[in-house]
């Protein structure tokens, strides 16, 4: 990279903290070398306390752009001059892109998870969800599903800090795509959870269920949901297969797992920065074969 650094080069970099792990830099350094961009990505640890400052600077130094990971994603939606519809809807910003000086906010977490949806030829228009989960994650995907298409999203969640989050996220969604219904449930009611799941297309796991170190976990303990024409899929990548999706798998479901849509999210963001496509096929062997992830 160092040889394609001059008095031209262009600043990217991803705020958020810790950041210290991130796989961020590498791909997009690999990304901006093989489009033949000349553009540098680094990482830079701030506190939410912090980005009203660091997107001065932004400003200051003129930089391209940022990616917000946590726990800076409501704050830079608070603080950028405009949003789009996807990160005005979900209230927190993980993409910033910063055109002469006016910041715009953008949200590509729903738009990776659809995007890998698509890829694996299936289609948001007019499906019935059943999504798991109220947190960040949740929310974009819900976001993005109606502003893409879908008919209804069944939202569910235990009954705690989060539960009037999700009830939020559907209040905004009815108001805002109205041809999309939107309903929250608890995650605990076993009889209302499976009803949902039976009416659906798409079961959507949106929670931590699952994650290493917790292989065994999964939201779903009636395995008898699971049918062929149900595409199951599930935003943790680490296992790249969960007990969800195997379970799912093993019932005939079609199974996606979360490493293309974080692969997705980033190839989204590039677009953003660059207005040129990712070379995702490289990207997606050098960084997601083995895991994945900013």
């Amino acid at each position: 990279m160092e040889s394609r650094i001059d008095g031209h080069t262009i600043m990217l970099g991803l705020f958020g903290s810790p950041v210290g792990h991130s796989g961020s830099p590498a791909m997009y350094n690999y990304s901006f070398e093989q489009a033949g961009i000349n553009y540098a990505y680094l990482a830079f640890d701030i506190q939410e306390n912090q980005m009203e400052q660091a997107l001065t600077e932004m400003k200051v130094l003129n930089m391209r752009g940022a990616n917000v990971t946590m726990p800076c994603k409501k704050a830079a939606a608070q603080l950028v001059d405009d949003l789009s519809p996807a990160a005005r809807l979900i209230g927190a910003v993980n993409t910033i892109v910063n055109d002469d000086g006016k910041l715009t906010g953008y949200n590509t977490d729903g738009a990776g998870y659809v995007e890998n949806l698509r890829q694996h030829g299936v289609a948001p228009e007019d499906t019935v969800v059943t999504l798991l989960g109220a947190g960040g994650a949740s929310t974009a995907i819900a976001v993005q599903l109606a502003l893409d298409g879908a008919k209804e999203i069944h939202i569910f969640n235990p009954k705690d800090a989060f539960y009037k989050n999700a009830e939020l996220t559907a209040e905004k969604i009815s108001k805002e795509v109205p041809s999309c219904k939107v309903t929250v449930g608890d995650i605990n009611s076993q009889k209302e959870l499976n009803e949902s799941i039976q009416r659906s297309n798409i079961l959507a796991n949106a929670t931590k269920a699952g994650m290493a170190p917790n292989f065994s976990q999964t939201n779903i303990t009636d395995v008898s949901v699971y049918r062929p024409d149900l595409v199951v899929t599930d935003t943790v990548y680490n296992p790249e297969v969960t007990q969800m999706l195997a379970d799912a798998k093993e019932h005939g479901s079609t199974t996606i797992g979360g490493k293309g849509m974080l692969l997705w999210q980033g190839a989204a963001a590039f677009k953003l920065y660059t207005g040129k496509t990712m070379p995702v096929k490289q990207v997606q062997q050098l960084f997601f074969s083995n895991s994945g992830g900013n």
